[in-house]
This record gives structure tokens, sequence and C-alpha cells, in this order.
């Protein structure tokens, strides 16, 4: 090819491209009032996880109405709405979380949320302090923006409304591993999986990804020490699981800082629960300790589950105490959220034609976790998973209220840049050319 015949390509591909993001613009334009009305009602009529169904209710509606194929009842409360396009072309899945958190909420809106719920057999206020409701909201304007498009779109596309992100009650299963076990790929094999989370800790108008590991996997542990009784007075008669638990605490402290290679990937081993004892003067018969583990690496992921069991056993026996080890506790794991990065490039590529380049910014690793790697590890399918700033211009992210506080706010711009973002990056991965004008 000569270099004049090289540079006309990259024209034509460059106005392309620009063509594409001028008609993702105006499909969300012209959608963004009801995206944000549904976004107001979900804000205003939050739901605890495996307990969605108003929300699952509206999603499968509004599906229908747009004439996608609809299945409900997945993993409890799921909704997946599946549209062919009227061209061959790939297989796309694009995941949004529907549940609530048990937090009352403190932000001063006129649709804020004023619903209840039960958890852990409490009456609790229940708030979308983690922007779910800005999810749904943002997939649902993806599904008619695509919807209107139908005709001229390669592929087909899966929308999986998904509950239970946040964790199934106790005694229940739920959440992204359920829907896969339930068969939600059964039929429909995407050859790729995109996943999206609004969030405090950008500036609204941004998005923010990066190749590899992007969120770490997560391991819930729960340590149960049996000792035995003794009279505070007397502690030589009985065997103390608290100074046990005390000395396991203190040793696991070296799973990190002696025993991992923290040059390779950081690591965290943390408790959060010591419970033990009724008196102040009775050594108790037992002790309880909880805590979780996050990695961004799978051996090394192994290495720290079993060197705290190691540490567990050994400190135990040497109290002449015994330990019933959970580690990890399940279900409850979540693996490393892995942004494969060929796909990365080229939605990294997709979303700086849809909303400039200046806006989207590489994201910090974060040691939160998420259940979005069971859809793409039960797909079998490279998967990206991306966030987009809630923060407010003026306001500095670093002082925002985070996700899952009572005054987590979102400025609504965020909602045009979601929806943008993802319509975007699913059309160009589907090989979607607008029609000339």
């Amino acid at each position: 090819m000569s270099m004049k015949s090289a540079a006309a390509l990259v024209a034509m591909l460059a106005a392309a491209a620009a063509m594409a993001a001028d008609e993702a613009s105006t499909l969300v334009d012209a959608r963004l009032a009801r995206i944000t009305e549904l976004r107001r009602d979900f804000h205003q009529h939050p739901e605890l996880s495996n307990r969605e169904t108003r929300t699952a209710s509206i999603v499968a509606a509004e599906l229908k109405k747009l004439g996608y194929a609809v299945r409900t009842g997945i993993a409890h409360t799921g909704v997946v709405g599946i549209l062919e396009g009227g061209k061959p072309g790939p297989k796309l899945a694009i995941r949004a979380d529907m549940d609530g958190l048990p937090v009352t909420e403190e932000v001063d809106l006129p649709f804020a949320s004023k619903a209840k719920g039960e958890y852990l057999g409490k009456t609790v206020g229940v708030m979308h302090a983690c922007g779910h409701d800005v999810h749904t909201a943002t997939t649902l304007g993806v599904a008619s923006a695509l919807a209107a498009i139908r005709k001229d779109l390669p592929g087909s596309v899966m929308l999986i409304f998904q509950p239970a992100e946040e964790g199934s009650p106790p005694g229940e299963t739920g959440g992204a591993p359920l829907m896969v076990e339930q068969g939600v790929f059964k039929d429909f094999k995407p050859d790729a999986v995109l996943g999206m989370h609004v969030t405090s800790a950008y500036p609204v108008g941004t998005v923010a990804l990066r190749a590899g590991g992007m969120m770490a996997s997560s391991d819930t542990f729960r340590l149960t020490i049996r000792g035995r009784q003794s009279h505070g007075a007397t502690p030589w008669r009985g065997i103390d699981p608290i100074v046990a638990g005390a000395e396991i605490v203190t040793s696991a402290q070296a799973i990190v800082s002696r025993r991992l290679d923290i040059n390779k990937e950081p690591a965290v081993v943390t408790f959060g629960i010591f419970n033990g004892g009724q008196r102040f003067n009775i050594v108790p018969d037992s002790a309880e300790l909880h805590g979780t583990v996050r990695t961004f690496d799978s051996a090394m992921r192994e290495q720290a589950l079993a060197d705290l069991r190691n540490v567990a056993e050994h400190v135990a026996a040497a109290h002449g105490a015994t330990i019933e080890a959970e580690i990890p506790v399940v279900p409850g794991s979540n693996p490393v959220n892995y942004n494969d990065p060929a796909l990365t490039a080229r939605v990294r590529a997709s979303i700086e034609n849809a909303i400039g380049k200046d806006k989207v910014i590489e994201a910090k690793r974060w040691t939160a976790s998420e259940d979005f790697p069971h859809l793409a590890i039960g797909a079998g399918a490279p998967s990206v998973y991306f966030f987009f700033g809630a923060t407010p211009e003026g306001q500095d992210p670093d002082t925002a209220p985070s996700n899952h506080s009572p005054r987590f706010f979102v400025d609504e711009g965020a909602l045009r840049t979601g929806t943008l973002a993802m319509l975007q990056a699913g059309l160009d991965f589907l090989g979607y050319v607008p029609a000339s004008r």
C-alpha cells in the first residue's frame, strides 16, 4: 500500500469513528430524560440483595417493550434480555447490577430513599449507596439505543441485570455465581463481557480503566478456636482461646510482610471480627475470628490462604487449643477482576472517541472486589470492567463520600457518560457502522 493510500485509509477510519461517536451521542441524548427518570425511580425504591422484585419487573417490562427476548427469575430475581441484530456478527454480554444496601440515606434529594427492609433480623433503611440504580438505568438506556438501530446492528447482545452483587443474605445463594450455575450462558455464548461501575473516586464526566488486575480477589475466612473455660483468677486451669486468637492475629501479619513477594502484586490480610467471652473474669471456652484476604495474583492468593491456615492451626496447637478453620468460607469468594489487555485497548479507544481522550484516565488498582469476574469465567470470554465518575465539578473526589456511605452522591451528569461509554464500546465491538447521512 502506498503512503497516499495508507493516509487515505487512516482518514477514512477516523471519519467513520467520528461518525459513529456522533450517532452514539445522538442516541444517548434522545434517551437521557428517560434514563434520568428511571434512575430516580430506582433510587427512591431500592431493594436488598435477592429481593429486587420491583426493580426486576420494571427492567423486564422495559426490555419487552423494546423487543428483547426476556428471561426472568434467574438467580431469584435476575433478568436477561437478548437482542438479535439485523446483520451477522459477534455476541456481546453487558452486565448491570440491581441491588441496594442496608444503609439509611442522608442525602437531601427530592427522590431520596425512605425505604425499609429486613437485614440480619433487623429493620433497616435501604439505599442505593453504591450506585446500582445508575447501572440499571444506564444499561436500559443502552438497551433502548441498540433497539433503535437493530436492523443495522451486527451480531447480538445479551443484557444481564444481576441481583445480589453486594452478597446474598446469610443462608442464601445468589449473584453472578448463581446466574452462571443456573445457565445464564447455556444458549448464548458471548465473545466478550463488559461491565461498569459508577464511583465517587473520579470526577463526573470521566472514565477510568486499566488492563490486567483491576480489582482484587476476595476470600472470607472464619476461625473458631476451642479452648477450655476457667475462672479469670486461675487461667492455668483452662485453655485461653482469646490469647490464642490474639497471637493468630499478630502472627498472620507476617503473611504479607514476610511471606508474599509484594514486589509482584499487593495483598491484604485483614481481621474484622474478634468475638470471645461474656464476662470480664471468665476465660471463655471459644472465640471466633473473621476476616478477608485480598490479592491480585492467583498463586499469591493460594499461598496466602495456605499460610493463614498454617498459622491458625499451629498457633492454636501451641496453646493447647483446637481450631475449626474455614479458609475460605464457601460460597463467598470472588476472583480477580481482570481486564483482558487486548480488549481493554479496544474499549479504551472506543470510549476516547465517545467522550474525549482527556476524559479517559488510567484507573488505580483497587483492593475492593466484585462478583463480575464469575460471569466472564462462566462465559469463557475476555472481559473489561470500567469505572465512571460521579463527583461534581469543583469537589475533590478524595474527600467525597465514598460508595457505601449514607451520603454517597451521584452527579447526574454521570448518567450520560456511563451510557455513552458503554454504548460506544458495545457498538465498536459488534462492528456497527452508521449508515451515511
